[in-house]
């Protein structure tokens, strides 16, 4: 019988999983919009669009996982649905992580401003590299994934050698490599997250000659660019705080059947999992003109500041 800890925690998941597939669900209808409209779709809008949609594929297995969790608790640390949903899952879950890198990569690029050669290359190649990027996002993707399935392997012949109850030499080896391999498994998070970070520093540093500059020539903070600069390191420094949070929770889940209340940790790792494909998606629409403009006549619309029949740029 599901106890009140167990209903809490599904509240909680399906009130975020909502959330999620609303914010998401939106970037996605206003993208595929534009380009039915004009049959053409700009880079940034492709990537922030198969970010939502590989986000939405997220939330659902989550959400999964986490009435696998309540219901079926031997099912999740063992069965071959739990198996299915993590390859899923894995394969997901990177070339979202990776999709969200090559926004701040874009941004970075298209808005930093520097004379060193390498970065001029890259600047002026934008397009070039970042298609690189996701084709490279798609290989170490199906990497991370084939790496679970050996994982998976491996799991089952040590599961058959403890059926037995031999405990030998050979069984030992083959259970500490499999914790190597589990703990290596995390490393595929790395790549991303330090391209995040240097995409991050680099903003940041653009940012801080260009505020110069200013006060040298008495601008006005509020200089587009200045302002596109500002819009850029919020958006690629809360995709690198809420995946802090989210790699935490994934160590939780991960390794939750190391601490006293196994279920408990799972629970705890699923909550926070769920904020990062619906927080960060969220900033990234403040972050986008477009989306915030017709997010914004939305509300406008549902609240009656807009007149029946009337049209804004939502609708030009």
């Amino acid at each position: 019988m599901m106890g009140l800890t167990e209903g809490v925690f599904l509240i909680v998941c399906g009130t975020q999983f909502t959330l999620g597939i609303l914010v998401n669900g939106f970037i996605g209808l206003v993208n595929g919009r534009s380009w039915f409209k004009t049959k053409r779709m700009s880079l940034s809008d492709f990537i922030i669009a198969t970010l939502a949609l590989s986000r939405i594929i997220l939330l659902c297995i989550i959400l999964t996982d986490s009435f696998l969790i309540v219901f079926s608790v031997n099912e999740h640390d063992s069965g071959i649905i739990m198996q299915i949903i993590d390859v899923f899952w894995t394969f997901t879950n990177h070339l979202s992580i990776w999709f969200a890198t090559c926004l701040g990569v874009l941004y970075c690029l298209k808005i930093a401003s520097f004379s060193h050669p390498t970065f001029l290359w890259l600047k002026w190649r934008v397009s070039r590299v970042l298609v690189w990027m996701l084709l490279g996002a798609l290989l170490l993707s199906c990497g991370s994934t084939a790496s679970l399935i050996n994982e998976f392997k491996l799991y089952s012949v040590l599961r058959g050698i403890e059926a037995t109850r031999n405990v030998t030499e050979h069984f030992r080896k083959k259970r500490n490599e499999y914790y190597l391999i589990h703990v290596l498994g995390t490393l595929w998070y790395l790549p991303p997250l330090i391209v995040s970070l240097a995409s991050y520093f680099l903003l940041i540093f653009s940012l801080g000659r260009h505020t110069r500059q200013m006060l040298q020539n008495s601008t006005s903070s509020r200089e587009p660019s200045t302002e596109a600069h500002k819009r850029a390191i919020r958006i690629i420094l809360s995709f690198f705080f809420l995946f802090l949070l989210y790699f935490l929770a994934f160590l939780i889940a991960s390794f939750g059947h190391f601490l006293p209340k196994t279920k408990m940790a799972k629970m705890i790792g699923e909550v926070m999992a769920m904020f990062y494909p619906a927080g960060h998606s969220f900033i990234v629409i403040l972050g986008n003109s477009k989306l915030k403009q017709t997010f914004v006549q939305m509300l406008q619309c549902e609240s009656g500041h807009l007149k029946p029949g009337s049209k804004g740029p939502i609708f030009s």
